[in-house]
């Protein structure tokens, strides 16, 4: 940010000739205007600006880019105003006429300071902040698969189709995917596609130019991961502009001649089968590839019933801390009855169950009268009698069952039930099990 022209010229070329990428702007407006667009790694700021301060100006492009690092640069060089500068941020203080050697000098000095700082906040935020892997609660099998499958995923760049019903967590485990992965210190940034008019989710997606011009998520993005959350509501033209970023990563954006680098994963998520919208014309084919290739089932809560109690106690946990109560745990019968249910909101039903249930409940432990009156009638009944045999014999036929509808396979559920296949072939005579 140079007043000059001549000297801003000059800078400019000099600086490209040693290879740098250079923008220029000749006023605070200007420079405010090319930061909120891109974030740049370095500045060379004016003190003396036609319609501002330089130092204040640095103030403002450090609130825009906290990484920015700025050298500030002035004719009339005082030791107050060198204080000033250092004080409000500034990496190193130059004057006017600017030595290009020494310029040269200063630069190298602040790209090696910079990444050295940069890998330190990486190293912050890291330790500050939890796996995204312990926030997923659960040790069933089913899981477990799902965890491995995510780890070896999250170590690439690659893009990623979630698949799953409504309600399975399908932003959890995309966080995790991000978290895990070599860029876990840039950005996560997550679109909702179907929430807002066309004009608007393009402009979010894509940026625009104009007087209320934005960045676009595509770019702020920087090269971390942007979570598109139900594809399948994209319009066909929204499609086609995002096939097009990812496969010539670049983009334009919306009433903007100049494109722009992408260099985003894109993790995408869809309750709905996208091969079958491809058949319908309503889903972009070239698009429904491009995210195929690495494509992960997020399995439904009645897949994964064995994680139900350790998921029960960390939502009482959760909601009785928002909530200000004591409630600590659910009855044995609370958890026979949740185990039983057909939960077609997944986990985010189970979620909102248990919030109701911590309301409701008058004490510390959660009853079944404490549950959501239509849960009551969803699933298998609760056995009529308190004999623990008759209780056990009725989740023993439940748990069966399941097993049996997730692995038709009379060997696999064997296997996984640890039975020999004679017992089981008995338990399925003895308990009256359907498999119709």
């Amino acid at each position: 940010m140079e007043d000059e022209e001549i000297i801003r010229n000059t800078l400019a070329e000099f600086l490209i000739e040693e290879g740098f990428d250079v923008a220029r702007a000749g006023s605070v407006d200007e420079a405010l205007s090319l930061c909120r667009e891109q974030d740049y790694q370095v500045a060379i700021c004016d003190i003396q600006l036609p319609d501002g301060d330089g130092i204040q100006l640095m103030k403002r492009l450090h609130k825009l880019n906290p990484s920015l690092f700025v050298l500030i640069i002035t004719a009339y060089a005082t030791v107050e105003s060198a204080v000033d500068a250092f004080k409000a941020g500034a990496f190193e203080y130059l004057t006017k006429p600017v030595i290009f050697d020494d310029l040269s000098h200063k630069l190298q000095r602040v790209f090696q300071y910079r990444e050295l700082y940069l890998e330190n906040q990486r190293l912050r935020h890291e330790l500050a902040q939890p796996s995204r892997f312990d926030q997923i609660v659960g040790s069933s099998d089913p899981l477990k698969t799902l965890l491995d499958t995510i780890q070896k995923v999250s170590v690439t760049h690659s893009n990623v189709l979630l698949v799953g019903e409504t309600g399975t967590g399908k932003e959890l485990f995309a966080r995790a995917i991000h978290s895990s992965g070599p860029k876990q210190a840039d950005k996560f940034l997550a679109v909702n596609c179907g929430t807002r008019p066309i004009e608007l989710l393009e402009a979010e997606l894509f940026g625009s130019s104009g007087e209320n011009a934005q960045p676009g998520i595509l770019r702020s993005a920087g090269k971390g991961t942007v979570f598109l959350d139900e594809i399948a509501q994209l319009p066909m033209g929204t499609q086609t502009r995002l096939l097009r970023a990812m496969e010539y990563q670049e983009s334009m954006p919306s009433g903007g001649a100049e494109p722009y680098p992408v260099h985003c994963r894109i993790i995408a998520s869809s309750s709905q089968d996208l091969m079958r919208l491809v058949g319908d014309g309503i889903f972009q084919e070239d698009l429904f590839y491009r995210l195929d290739g690495v494509k992960i089932r997020i399995p439904p809560l009645r897949e994964r019933l064995d994680d139900i109690p350790e998921l029960v106690d960390h939502f009482i946990a959760k909601h009785s801390r928002a909530l200000r109560k004591r409630v600590t745990s659910a009855t044995s019968e609370t958890i026979r009855l949740l185990m039983s249910a057909q939960w077609k909101g997944n986990v985010r039903q189970l979620d909102n169950a248990i919030e109701r249930a911590v309301i409701m409940c008058e004490g510390t432990t959660i009853e079944p009268t404490d549950l959501p009156p239509d849960l009551l009638g969803l699933g298998q009944p609760l056995p009529d009698t308190d004999d623990l045999r008759s209780a056990l014999r009725h989740y023993e036929r439940l748990h069966i069952t399941r097993v049996l509808r997730q692995w038709p396979d009379k060997r696999e559920a064997a296997k996984r039930l640890k039975l020999g296949l004679s017992s089981l072939y008995r338990k399925i005579e003895e308990l009256s099990i359907d498999l119709g």
